[in-house]
């Protein structure tokens, strides 16, 4: 019989932690309450959902541009320019079938065999997967834990060899719920103009934002809009997780390298989720506000409640749908803490091992992903288990 291909051999097994276990347990009779995956509780808007109708309606069912249709563009290339600093026009932005789409783009166009990209520890696991497909090398460089895993310049240039082509970057944080400071991007983008590098940004929860907290896209900072892939999406802050739309803002000299993956892989995205697209952009902003207010309000219960258990410590997330507490005051390891968890109070947390080497005796609590009432009694349930210990 013939041999699979080595990109899928040579690769990285891939695992999807704790949401493929929960997914493998007979649930009859058990109610299970999950908080590992990062889906939104939320509906999505309803003047979203009626532009997509409407331009079902109108006919808007054909092939169309292949870059995303320009009112699209037109209408991202402003939110870009306005609300993440970026001085970006329509011909630089690409439409793409979510941000695993963009960042599957963005690899594989931008590193070559043999050639490594650093990512930032914690990491988003799915980026690995991407990086080995294309070829590359994955490089992992632990921020400082002690400080909230501050980016620190000594923490990332240690990593950096001749080999290195890019690094990248995942800010909000998931997993953290970091929203690195305009000073600590700039330690990046730094390293990024000394040693030639690329940065992919991936930027998916950029409008998930607490307390008055700064969203910089390091795009934005001098010198870096040339030698980075900005990666948005309406999954998160607009509900739109199943309607699978994210984009691109680069610079026009990498947009055709971009889409030479992007057109071969699927010619371009669904014609009529783009006109929910405008919609979401150019629609009330009091839509996506209530939504983050009520994650705002479940991030507070939940960490208040972690707070409170024995042997874990929970910072507060400045942003995205996660909180991500110390656990090692119990002994436990992070998978050790989740399986167990899992085994006798029926909540599914993930292993901040999941994220890496850095990420261990630490847990990843999804507060964005079920209603006040099953926070409430999620917590009850940790509340529980952490208190038997």
């Amino acid at each position: 019989m013939p041999s699979f291909a080595k990109r899928i051999t040579h690769t990285s097994k891939k695992s999807y932690g704790m949401v493929a276990k929960a997914a493998a347990l007979p649930t009859e009779g058990r109610d299970i309450i999950h908080l590992e995956l990062g889906q939104p509780i939320h509906d999505t808007p309803h003047h979203i959902k009626e532009a997509a109708i409407q331009a079902l309606k109108d006919g808007h069912v054909h092939y169309s541009d292949l870059q995303g249709i320009l009112p699209l563009r037109e209408a991202m290339a402003e939110k870009v320019r306005s609300y993440n600093g970026i001085d970006v026009s329509p011909s630089e932005i690409v439409v793409t079938n979510g941000l695993t789409q963009a960042s599957f783009a963005a690899f594989l166009a931008l590193l070559d065999h043999d050639q490594e990209c650093i990512l930032l520890e914690p990491y988003y696991p799915q980026h690995v997967g991407k990086i080995e497909m294309a070829g590359g090398k994955p490089v992992m460089a632990p921020l400082d834990r002690e400080n909230g895993f501050a980016i620190r310049r000594d923490l990332i240039e240690k990593h950096i060899t001749p080999k290195t082509r890019m690094i990248a970057i995942v800010n909000p944080c998931n997993p953290t719920g970091r929203v690195y400071t305009r000073e600590e991007l700039q330690v990046v983008a730094d390293l990024a103009i000394e040693h030639d590098l690329w940065v992919i940004a991936d930027e998916v929860y950029e409008q998930i934002i607490f307390d008055n907290a700064e969203h910089v896209s390091i795009a934005s900072l001098p010198g870096m809009k040339e030698r980075t892939v900005t990666m948005f999406a309406f999954t998160k802050a607009y509900a739109m997780d199943g309607w699978r739309l994210g984009y691109i803002a680069a610079d026009e000299s990498m947009i055709p390298a971009l889409m030479k993956i992007t057109t071969t892989e699927v010619t371009h995205v669904n014609t009529f989720v783009q006109y929910a697209a405008i919609a979401a952009l150019q629609g009330p902003a009091s839509a996506l506000q209530d939504m983050v207010d009520d994650d705002c309000q479940k991030r507070d219960m939940v960490v208040s409640r972690l707070n409170q258990m024995p042997g874990v410590t929970c910072a507060r997330p400045e942003g995205t749908i996660y909180a991500f507490p110390d656990i090692s005051a119990t002994g436990l390891t992070a998978q050790a803490a989740a399986d167990a968890i899992l085994e006798k109070v029926d909540v599914v947390v993930e292993a901040g091992s999941f994220y890496g080497a850095a990420g261990e005796h630490h847990l990843r609590v999804c507060f964005g992903s079920q209603s006040h009432a099953r926070l409430e009694e999620a917590m009850d349930r940790l509340g529980r288990f952490f208190n038997d210990l």
